[in-house]
């Protein structure tokens, strides 16, 4: 006879928790504000920290980061005299930053010769123009000649005044023009290095790094250089239809110069916004000084629509697809850039805040893909 099976017993329900106290809520709240305001704190040091350590370093920084500038461009080259022309990396990379030096010193032996004849021109108009200005103040109600002779007097005087000033700056100058020169030998050699053996850094990375963490700053690595390239490729060509556009222009209206100025504004375009204004400045008073009020008027309005069509036509376009800034970020980089480190900042500031988003939209996929799934992204190199 079959045995009955014992019924087992029904199971207890879990207890519900209690929810938690008021003391409790704010007590864990407080731990939490903690906890993350320690973290803020040290990123902030940190941050700190890396600024002093390149505000101090800036001196090999720069002749770095413009070494790699150059790379982007002409890397290209390179591969390409190593891919169908058989160049060992040596010879190719020498050859292509021998060719790019060539290339920019056979542009300025080009305009060398206009900025020769024409610039006596300008300075002599605008020695004519001072000299108008002072006839007319001395014929008006305004000023009385005393006055003037006064005033120039005591301008005089200030400057003799200043000759141990003057002196001094002459001496910082040069030094600026001999470091000058030194960075530039420095840069021109980084180049070279570069655009010879940078095609093995990020496997050394990978391997340096291990399999997990190499992965991801390869991954970087070529995403940042992708974007570096292409900024400075789509910025040269926005650059070089400004130059088109402004010096056309400016030699339809008359005014001296206006190949030189065109160079200008094409290499004035790799710092936006506040490149254009200074380059556009310079254009508008020169035209001022040759070719009156009507001249300026006409260069100011050319100028004005050309930035109008690259703000708003040009750079949209061309950019969003290498960059992907704000335009409030590209200023405020800019800004700071300047502000820091002088020209040479403004000029770094938007590809170093480009290389920087994409380290950070990275390290965002990254985030995304472990709150989801648990997994990290899988670099494409992979």
């Amino acid at each position: 006879m079959a045995r009955r099976r014992t019924p087992e017993p029904a199971p207890t329900p879990a207890p519900v928790p209690a929810p938690p106290s008021r003391e409790e809520t704010i007590g864990h709240g407080l731990s939490w504000t903690a906890r993350w305001s320690l973290r803020f704190v040290g990123i902030a040091l940190g941050l700190v920290l890396v600024g002093l350590v390149i505000k101090y370093a800036w001196v090999i920084i720069f002749p770095v980061l413009m070494a790699l500038i150059l790379c982007t461009v002409l890397a290209p080259v390179a591969s390409f005299l190593r891919r169908r022309l058989r160049f060992p990396n040596a010879l190719a990379a020498g050859v292509t930053v021998l060719g790019a030096i060539l290339v920019v010193v056979g542009v300025g032996y080009t305009i060398a010769p206009s900025v020769a004849s024409q610039g006596g021109d300008i300075v002599d108009s605008a020695s004519e123009g001072l000299q108008h200005v002072q006839d007319w103040v001395q014929s008006s109600d305004f000023v009385s000649k005393e006055q003037i002779d006064a005033g120039l007097q005591g301008l005089q005087e200030k400057l003799t005044g200043s000759a141990g000033t003057i002196a001094s700056g002459v001496l910082v100058g040069v030094s600026a023009i001999t470091n000058g020169l030194v960075n530039l030998v420095l840069v021109l050699i980084l180049t070279f290095l570069f655009v010879k053996d940078g095609s093995r850094f990020l496997p050394w990375v990978r391997r340096l790094a291990g399999p997990t963490a190499g992965r991801h700053l390869a991954e970087v690595g070529d995403r940042a250089w992708a974007t570096l390239g292409g900024f400075i490729r789509t910025q040269a060509l926005v650059s070089l239809i400004d130059a088109v556009l402004i010096g056309g222009g400016l030699l339809l209206i008359g005014v001296p110069l206006a190949i030189p100025l065109a160079v200008l504004t094409f290499f004035a375009g790799f710092v936006p916004i506040v490149g254009a204004f200074v380059a556009g400045s310079i254009a508008v008073l020169i035209a001022l000084v040759s070719n009156g009020p009507t001249g300026a008027l006409l260069a100011l309005a050319l100028i004005v629509a050309v930035q109008q069509v690259e703000g708003n036509v040009l750079s949209p376009i061309l950019q969003s697809k290498s960059m992907n800034l704000h335009a409030a970020v590209v200023l405020l980089a800019v800004t700071l850039g300047g502000t820091l480190f002088g020209i040479s900042g403004a000029f770094l500031a938007v590809p170093v805040t480009a290389v920087l988003a994409v380290v950070v939209r990275y390290l965002d996929e990254v985030v995304d893909a472990r709150t989801r799934s648990g997994v990290a992204p899988r670099p494409s190199g992979d």
